[in-house]
């Protein structure tokens, strides 16, 4: 079954009719198929931060969309301590001081490595320089 990994760009422009890549995340979402897409816990965070500071009704809705990506048998959440991934991606961010890659990014692009995961529902191009697909363009 084919895999790929949802960054927190996919979640939050999902989620919000006012990001400008909404329509391509819809759109995306209906062309998967049978895919299985796998995310981390750190991105599950830092998609809930995204939202933190814009009121209660955004904070509902991305309430919402954790709550669906929880409950979704389609959608493998991967958390932190279930692989060495917190320690894979610290290595990552360490090998790499000449890049802005976030340690939520590090680990997603361990756990895509020892998944063998090489397609990331994105835009961010940090996931590029490292050699994944991204699909957002």
């Amino acid at each position: 079954m084919r895999e790929i990994f949802a960054d927190t760009y996919y979640w939050v422009a999902l989620t919000d009719p006012r990001e400008p890549r909404h329509s391509a995340a819809l759109a995306l979402s209906s062309s998967l198929g049978a895919a299985r897409l796998l995310t981390t816990e750190a991105v599950l965070i830092e998609f809930l931060n995204f939202f933190a500071e814009q009121g209660p009704y955004w904070r509902r809705r991305a309430l919402t969309m954790i709550d669906t990506v929880l409950q979704s048998p389609s959608i493998e959440v991967i958390l932190v301590e279930q692989v060495a991934s917190f320690q894979e991606g610290l290595a990552l961010y360490a090998a790499r001081p000449d890049k802005g890659y976030s340690m939520t990014d590090c680990i997603s692009m361990a756990v895509m490595r020892d998944r063998e995961i090489y397609e990331v529902l994105t835009s961010d191009h940090h996931f590029a320089q490292e050699g994944f697909l991204l699909l957002f363009r």
